[in-house]
């Protein structure tokens, strides 16, 4: 189609717009959400429960909901930092309003609770409805402190949960719960070295995340050994390593030189490589489970290239 005739039938207006939300809403980032879930089911199943394929899909869009309610009410909440660090960022410069973004945001947040509920029952929907509240509370009151960076962590430690949940309330105990809670201390660290990108950067927040990413790896081993055998902790051990690499690619020239420039690509490379961690406890449900959560990296990896990350 010629330019002047999409323009007239309002194709290129509408892909406008399409891409200023996809950007609002970091794109690339939300298919980070849906390996959570699958790891989550993924030690739900290893525990011996079942889940049927609309539940777990449900579950996965509901998921998809409410990161990118997460991200759209971060930029509504950063608006003003935004205008002096990143003004080519979809409110500061005036392609999506600030109220708007708003009612966005808190429609998906609610939508992803009700989806939730509505595919996996009451489990599933108390699990969203404290994954959303750990979002509010992150952009709304908890931001750029410690709790802040604890409630981020959180908030992806309850994606997991949201696909752990389908084993019911019994699979919030014992060892399963290791590896959500290894993700909320690798995300707080992460959270913890984007916020100092803007301010040039801090070395040690950089090793913290490293630090944290090396100890989300053992953990994935140990809680894969002791869910299956010790080939299934063999085989997690080399998905976690390879997770690992992804990570220090970009982490070392952070470390070494943490200015924005080395910063920023960690940041984006360490959001990105949580599809690998996910897919290495993901292996305690067999290889398929595994798979299927590396598999997001693809279009996550595909679309990093277009639109921003961190």
């Amino acid at each position: 189609m010629a330019t002047g005739v999409g323009d007239a039938l309002g194709v290129e207006s509408v892909r406008r717009v399409a891409s200023d939300y996809a950007d609002l809403i970091r794109l690339p980032n939300v298919f980070t959400a849906p390996p959570d879930v699958l790891a989550g089911v993924a030690l739900a199943v290893a525990l011996g429960a079942t889940a049927s394929l609309p539940t777990v899909v449900g579950l996965c869009l509901a998921s998809v909901l409410v990161y990118a309610a997460g991200t759209t009410l971060n930029d509504v909440a950063d608006a003003a930092e935004d205008r002096r660090h990143r003004p080519n960022r979809p409110i500061p410069s005036g392609r999506v309003g600030r109220t708007e973004a708003l009612s966005l945001g808190v429609g998906l947040l609610l939508a992803g609770v009700v989806l939730a509920t509505a595919v996996g029952g009451a489990v599933p929907g108390a699990t969203a409805a404290t994954l959303a509240l750990a979002v509010a509370l992150y952009d709304g009151l908890l931001k750029g402190g410690p709790a802040g960076f604890l409630a981020m962590g959180a908030a992806r430690g309850l994606n997991v949960a949201l696909g752990l949940s389908v084993a019911g309330a019994a699979a919030f105990g014992g060892v399963a719960l290791l590896f959500p809670a290894a993700v909320v201390g690798y995300v707080a660290a992460l959270t913890r070295m984007a916020e100092a990108e803007t301010g040039g950067g801090e070395a040690s927040a950089v090793a913290l995340t490293a630090a944290a990413a090396t100890l989300a790896a053992m953990v994935v081993a140990v809680v894969a050994t002791l869910l299956g055998t010790t080939a299934t902790g063999l085989l997690a051990t080399v998905v976690a390593a390879c997770f690992l690499a992804w990570d220090w690619r970009a982490l070392a020239p952070a470390m070494a030189d943490p200015t924005p420039a080395n910063v920023g690509p960690a940041v984006g490379t360490c959001v990105l490589g949580i599809v690998l961690l996910d897919a290495a406890v993901a292996v305690v449900a067999g290889p398929a489970f595994a798979a299927a959560a590396a598999a997001f990296l693809v279009p996550a990896t595909v679309l990093s290239r277009y639109f921003d990350v961190s």
